[in-house]
């Protein structure tokens, strides 16, 4: 099973990274084949709600995003990880998902035409880390997450989040919620 990871943290080497690594040995042990995008790497401008894509279902801004819209058409799976800032993802992240408009033009404008069709078989999963442990902390993430994966077609398939998590490398010395990633990973290719 091909699945394509987006890692949606600026810090190279933080928690994020640490455990969206530790959810992509679950899944490649499990036989997958993961492709990891950093998206802080990429030039992905924001969305200028020019409307463009309601007519092609193509976004007129070219940059880094266009080839991940054929990426996310050829997964099974999509694993999307980001860190939480002011109960949120990042600004990378946010961008990448606001210009998903075009995919979202392509399957509510253009399906009525006949030029897009469900997948049940397409499922995406959220992976983050928060520092505080505020009882509401991944709720805003969680909602702006699960709407990007009805915009992209896929349906949501949970998610695994972890409170308490801030200083640098706190992830990778916590066996126990490593462990925890890898056997989300298998489950999610299962």
């Amino acid at each position: 099973m091909k699945v394509l990871a987006f890692n949606g943290s600026p810090r190279r080497g933080g928690n994020t990274e640490v455990l969206l690594s530790a959810v992509i040995e679950g899944m490649e042990a499990a036989g997958s084949e993961v492709e990891l995008v950093r998206l802080a790497d990429l030039t992905i401008s924001p969305c200028l709600n020019c409307g463009g894509c309601d007519k092609t279902g193509i976004c007129v801004v070219k940059d880094d995003m266009i080839p991940l819209y054929e990426k996310m058409d050829s997964v099974q799976r999509i694993v999307f990880a980001s860190p939480i800032y002011f109960y949120g993802v990042t600004a990378q992240a946010k961008a990448f998902i606001d210009r998903t408009q075009a995919a979202w033009s392509r399957k509510y404008i253009l399906k009525k035409k006949g030029e897009w069709s469900e997948r049940p078989d397409k499922i995406g999963f959220f992976v983050s880390v928060a520092a505080t442990k505020g009882e509401k902390v991944f709720d805003g993430a969680v909602l702006t997450v699960r709407y990007f994966y009805d915009a992209v077609g896929f349906s949501y398939g949970g998610a695994l989040l972890f409170k308490e998590i801030d200083g640098r490398g706190e992830m990778a010395r916590n066996v126990e919620k490593i462990q925890e990633a890898k056997a989300f990973g298998r489950r999610i290719v299962s």
